[in-house]
């Protein structure tokens, strides 16, 4: 029978008499297998098996380390979620006077020729003026005009010419939706900075009595060469005249600093397309003139030479009597 001791060397046992005679045979080289594994149904106490190779029982032989990865770059921060302040909710029984603003009012008033009258009231004071249209598109005329410039003023009571195209944008509201009267908060403004038509007698905010403000808006932006705002906190209509429509929604409450939202916009140069194509044009920008005394003159000479039409017309209609 032959083993393996610890050294790795190989053995026989050759049995005679009483005692065993061990031969060395061999030595076992190291990492050589041998021939004849012991057989484990007959061990020996003085055999055991060598121990298991390892890389650390063999400095030659060396584990190979996996290759190291690249650290992966972080992702960027994500920005961070900042919600949509609310709306502003207007002052403790502000509700209830828009909705006054907004109540339905009387029948038109003809004039005498059964043309419905141009008839503005003031919101924000006791005052109206009934203007008479000359054709069913409006058309004032001098004298209604510097009517209408008077009620329209400011707050500080300065007022400016108004502009005609703006009182024909507004008739065509009040016949539209056949009510009686406009309502309106503001019209001329004294202009603190250049930029708005306030300041040059071309915008009006206003109220349709009985009409909701979003239907009030969608008539009017179909005009052409107009802008409208719709401030549905503040609860109305910003009217203008213009060189080209713009179309916006402004959430601010009132008193508050604006929130302007153009809307609409391919909408808006559609309408003035159609409008072009009728024979329509925008208004030039405005021009501030120097020439205030030569200004106030002319305006002066128009409004005389139209009251002298006016008298000589009323005259020779009595005539004809």
């Amino acid at each position: 029978m032959r083993a393996v001791d610890s050294q790795g060397r190989w053995w026989a046992w050759v049995p005679g008499g009483s005692t065993l005679a061990a031969c060395l045979v061999g030595t076992l080289a190291a990492g050589a297998a041998p021939s004849v594994k012991p057989s484990a149904s007959t061990p020996h106490p003085s055999v055991s098996h060598p121990p298991a190779h390892s890389a650390s029982a063999h400095p030659s032989v060396h584990a190979s380390a996996p290759p190291s990865a690249s650290p992966k770059p972080k992702p960027p921060p994500l920005p961070k979620y900042v919600p949509k302040p609310p709306p502003p909710k207007p002052p403790v029984g502000y509700a209830p006077m828009v909705k006054k603003w907004h109540a339905a009012g009387g029948p038109p008033i003809l004039d005498a020729h059964g043309r419905p009258k141009l008839v503005l009231v003031a919101i924000n004071r006791p005052e109206r003026v009934e203007l008479e249209a000359r054709t069913d598109a409006g058309n004032f005329g001098p004298v209604e005009l510097e009517k209408a410039s008077f009620i329209l003023r400011s707050a500080d009571g300065a007022h400016h010419p108004v502009e005609p195209r703006l009182l024909d944008v507004v008739y065509a509201l009040q016949r539209h939706f056949a009510v009686g009267e406009i309502r309106f908060l503001s019209g001329y403004r004294t202009p603190k900075k250049p930029g708005s038509n306030h300041g040059y007698g071309r915008a009006l905010d206003l109220v349709v009595p009985g009409v909701a403000d979003d239907e009030v808006a969608g008539y009017a932006r179909g005009l052409g060469f107009v802008g409208v705002g719709i401030y549905p906190v503040s609860g109305f209509i910003h009217l203008d005249v213009r060189e080209r429509s713009f179309f916006w929604e402004d959430r601010s409450g009132p008193g508050k600093p604006n929130r302007t939202v153009g809307i609409l916009a391919p909408f808006a140069a559609a309408t003035d397309a159609a409008a072009r194509k009728e024979g329509r044009c925008g208004l030039p920008p405005p021009v501030i003139g120097h020439d205030v005394a030569g200004a106030l003159a002319l305006r002066a000479r128009t409004l005389s030479e139209a009251n002298h039409t006016a008298e000589a017309s009323a005259a020779y209609d009595e005539d004809d009597d």
